[in-house]
């Protein structure tokens, strides 16, 4: 049995619905223990709300397709999530760990939408071509800002933590 553009459009909206929660998972527990790189915590929190915003236009295009998000994928999206931040919790460069990890995520999301742009164009979906176009700018601006901030971090990590002090890991 052939599986068409269409069908293979709508398996990867349903993961890439899955990725922005857990981006929103890990994006928050992030967040949440910032505490001493107020410049890393104030983006973090943008992109919060910018996550918010991609799960809402997944959700429209997943609605108007007559399909919704997969319960499966979103429960283990959020476990990853939660494993990963009581993972990042434990180490002493956690926020060096944390922006690295965040780069990385955000150039899968990158590819996903990337896909998902050129899925939506085979199956002549324009609305999920449109909303796909609308997101990835945002994970391609969100990856630049971290790429261009990622040494400022690991410098203040650094000299923080050369001087024993305790607000270095986060």
């Amino acid at each position: 049995m052939m599986t068409s553009p269409r069908e293979h459009m709508i398996d990867w909206l349903k993961d890439a619905y899955a990725m922005e929660q857990h981006a929103e998972s890990m994006l928050k527990a992030q967040a949440s223990r910032l505490e001493h790189y107020p410049k890393l915590k104030q983006r973090i929190e943008q992109h919060i709300d910018e996550t918010l915003s991609q799960q809402k236009l997944l959700e429209q295009c997943l609605d108007r397709l007559n399909s919704s998000p997969s319960t499966i994928k979103n429960l283990a999206a959020r476990a990853a999530a939660f494993g990963q931040a009581l993972g990042g919790m434990t180490v002493t460069d956690e926020v060096v760990k944390g922006s690295m990890a965040s780069y990385v995520f955000e150039h899968i999301e990158i590819a996903a939408y990337t896909t998902l742009i050129a899925a939506a164009r085979a199956a002549g979906d324009a609305e999920t071509q449109r909303c796909c176009e609308q997101i990835l700018p945002q994970e391609v601006e969100m990856a630049r800002w971290l790429h261009d901030n990622l040494p400022d971090v690991v410098t203040a990590y650094l000299a923080r933590s050369a001087g024993e002090r305790d607000d270095a890991k986060r």
